[in-house]
């Protein structure tokens, strides 16, 4: 079975590093253009793009899935499957179609929940106990296709988007790789999504960064875990911006820790980055600064 994959970030590459090491035949990679990175913005490959360099997969760049380089690649290629996995873009029904076996994605939700580009985030967010991967056959609607298979794994009460994202990736790859399995022996079911239930995430901003300590503790707590370690939450001492990695939910207030006051009860700051400063524990912040009593946050 020939397979064309597609996708761009880290979490696409971990996806595709089980395809390789399971000795599918992936016969090339679809990845997003080099984008500039740093200070300096220098153009920087994706993951993905990195992996197949080193591993001679053939890797290609289009600008756009409805151009006609687009398709002139795969009628070159001629896949039996496309593997789609945090690619970045969406694909025209005349790709969707071309495959026999149809266009195949593993996404970083328990669908319906969580459709779109951010389901991670939006997970954390919004104060789940569970999420999982889901294996769709593609169709023209965003992550509204029949599902093959739905596996699903605990979310800690203090884990993070970068530790969740870790575990999911890991959780992707094998899903896929025994989704193509299915497929090339024939035994891959479909299962029409739930009528009920479905969710679109959004895209974060600066607006959605800041704190707002009028909310409960559980929903600022969980706010701070979505959006860590990047973009990460944010919020104003005294007008000073602080940016906050890691927290967790105390109900006593203690003056040897970084409690901020809330709705419900205190957020104890853990992992933080002062304006000006470089990331620390909040013990090593308080050993060389003080948080006065009274201190206005979010001022």
């Amino acid at each position: 079975m020939n397979i064309l994959f597609m996708g761009t970030p880290e979490f696409a590459k971990v996806s595709l590093e089980y395809l390789v090491n399971d000795n599918f035949n992936v016969a090339g990679a679809i990845t997003q253009p080099d984008k500039p990175k740093g200070r300096k913005m220098v153009l920087a490959p994706s993951p993905v793009k990195e992996y197949c360099l080193r591993k001679n997969i053939p890797v290609y760049q289009p600008q756009s899935s409805k151009s006609a380089e687009f398709f002139e690649l795969l009628e070159n290629i001629a896949p039996d499957v496309i593997a789609v996995v945090a690619y970045g873009q969406i694909l025209p029904k005349n790709v969707l179609e071309y495959p026999r076996y149809g266009c195949v994605n593993a996404h970083a939700s328990l669908l319906p929940k969580y459709r779109g580009a951010n389901p991670i985030y939006a997970a954390i967010a919004e104060g789940e106990t569970a999420t999982g991967i889901t294996t769709i056959y593609m169709d023209e609607g965003i992550d509204t296709g029949d599902m093959i298979l739905r596996e699903s794994i605990q979310i800690g009460e203090n884990e993070t988007y970068g530790e969740l994202y870790g575990r999911l990736a890991q959780m992707g790859g094998e899903a896929l790789a025994k989704t193509l399995a299915q497929i090339q022996d024939g035994s891959a079911k479909r299962e029409e999504q739930p009528k009920t239930g479905a969710s679109h995430t959004k895209k974060t901003d600066e607006q959605t960064r800041e704190i707002d300590w009028s909310q409960e503790a559980k929903k600022i707590h969980d706010k701070i875990r979505a959006l860590s370690p990047s973009p990460a939450a944010f919020t104003r001492i005294n007008g000073k911006k602080m940016i906050i990695y890691k927290s967790e939910i105390t109900r006593e207030n203690s003056e040897s820790c970084i409690d901020a006051e809330c709705k419900d009860g205190f957020v104890r700051i853990l992992e933080l980055q002062p304006e000006g400063g470089k990331r620390m524990s909040a013990r090593d912040f308080l050993n060389g600064n003080k948080i006065e009593k009274g201190a206005v946050w979010g001022g």
